[in-house]
């Protein structure tokens, strides 16, 4: 072998053993004891996970006047030192713009500088017929199988109910997936302009216009319209108990309904915004955050299995020079935050060390589902001869605090730096080479290879 990485605690979304792995030419080629390796990885009391996935990403996008402070050179790196072996990136189409346009754009923004395996959704801006029946089934050729669409962000990307119905049917036809950010477009443009019109400028007054109601009716509407279509959908950062309730309705009745939610929705609220000094602008994103109490709701459907996925949403800006710029206007506070980095280790320790769910269960959220659910596996999401050898060496024990002096995200503030995890990666590899050995990134920046994604779903 090439490589055998001895001693560890093998973790995948249904097993937990100890085993040497034997590593050739960038797969995993033997499961064992004993095996024989030019190079040997000693993994003595570290548990061997598959490398996570962040299938929700947003790197140098941009957004309201600025562009995302990571772009995807220093996101990828800071992906691969938090344990994350792969991302998939939206593409989104500009108005009258086409999906081909839109996906070389975003790609001649990933060639040369990511680090580490990637994919992309596309997002759909522009829903012409030439889009609807000619483009999306062109994607699918190029192995992008997902294409989200927006029922927020009224005058910009907001899709009407037709569209949104026949991008279904048109995703069936493909065995691609629909996406959806649910929010009530017509609801939040109201609320925001009424009260930016009455003086309610404050970081507050984000989360009092975006009402968990209008999460929870949106995600229901979607819901429906994708029965209607026989098709699965997928609603992206789910963030309200309300809307939680309407997947888990549609799932118990066996609907193909598949959600995701994000770190920040567990560990924050909405007492978050009233922070002084303007520090609530840190943790304005869409959908913002909700009352105390709603975490737990969260948390449980992570156990339960009605949310599949944790990922982040990661799109950071810098407070000084980009948040501060809604100083005056919640309205023009740039929308997102930082997490790429830090998921799987607030993950682990939130949920495993603090007995929410087991191990394997945290392996299935942030790395075999999106594997699964987005055309990856059996290459990626697993330890499994044939496999990738994108691997993670986690030390169980070992403790790191959370703050920017310590992260390699390229933004000026980590909203977790008041928090310390047990349990952190001490080694990534990506196809069998390490590119992240304690913290230090030893990798090949632009080395990252573009996946095409399989039709085939969960």
């Amino acid at each position: 072998m090439d490589t055998v990485i001895r001693n560890g605690i093998i973790v995948t979304a249904t097993d937990r053993y100890e085993a040497d792995i034997g590593i050739e030419k960038g797969k995993i080629a033997a499961l064992g004891r004993d095996l024989d390796g030019t190079e040997t990885i000693d993994a003595q009391g570290n548990y061997v996970f598959p490398g996570a996935i962040d299938m929700h990403t947003h790197f140098e996008l941009p957004f309201m006047g600025t562009v995302a402070a990571d772009d995807f050179e220093t996101g990828s790196i800071a992906a691969a030192c938090g344990g994350t072996t792969t991302f998939i990136d939206f593409a989104i189409q500009g108005e009258g713009e086409s999906l081909h346009q839109a996906l070389e754009t975003w790609m001649n923004r990933a060639k040369g500088k990511a680090a580490i395996d990637y994919g992309f959704h596309v997002a759909i801006g522009d829903m012409t017929d030439e889009v609807m029946n000619v483009e999306m089934a062109e994607m699918a050729e190029r192995g992008i199988t997902s294409f989200k669409v927006f029922m927020a962000y009224k005058g910009t990307f907001m899709v009407d109910d037709e569209t949104l119905f026949k991008s279904l049917l048109k995703a069936r036809e493909l065995g691609a997936l629909i996406m959806v950010h649910a929010e009530n477009g017509d609801v939040l443009h109201y609320l925001i302009n009424k009260h930016v019109a009455e003086g309610k400028k404050e970081p507050i007054w984000h989360a009092r216009s975006h009402p968990p109601e209008a999460e929870a009716e949106a995600a229901g509407r979607a819901i429906i319209l994708a029965g209607l279509a026989s098709a699965p959908i997928y609603i992206v950062h789910l963030s309200a108990a309300e809307a939680l309730e309407k997947v888990k309705e549609a799932r118990d009745k066996g609907q193909p309904v598949l959600a995701e939610t994000c770190p920040q929705y567990l560990f924050f609220n909405t007492a978050h915004y009233e922070l002084p000094n303007f520090e609530g602008a840190k943790y304005v994103m869409s959908p913002p955050l909700r009352d105390k109490g709603n975490e737990e709701f969260l948390w449980q459907g992570l156990i339960s299995g009605h949310l599949q996925v944790v990922a982040t949403d990661h799109c950071p800006f810098n407070f000084v020079g980009q948040k501060d710029m809604g100083r005056d206007d919640f309205s023009k506070i740039p929308n997102g935050m930082p997490g790429v980095e830090t998921r799987v280790p607030l993950i682990y320790h939130f949920g495993v060390n603090e007995g929410r769910f087991s191990i394997n269960r945290f392996v299935e959220l942030v790395s075999t589902n999106p594997a699964r659910i987005y055309g990856l596996a059996p290459q990626k999401g697993t330890i499994s001869i044939g496999a990738d050898a994108d691997l993670v060496i986690f030390d169980p024990q070992k403790e790191v605090r959370l703050s920017v002096e310590n992260l390699h995200m390229n933004v000026d503030h980590s909203p977790y730096d008041h928090i310390t995890v047990r349990g952190y990666p001490v080694l990534t590899m990506q196809r069998g080479k390490i590119i992240v050995r304690d913290g230090q990134f030893l990798g090949e920046v632009g080395a990252g290879q573009f996946l095409r994604r399989s039709r085939t779903l969960l």
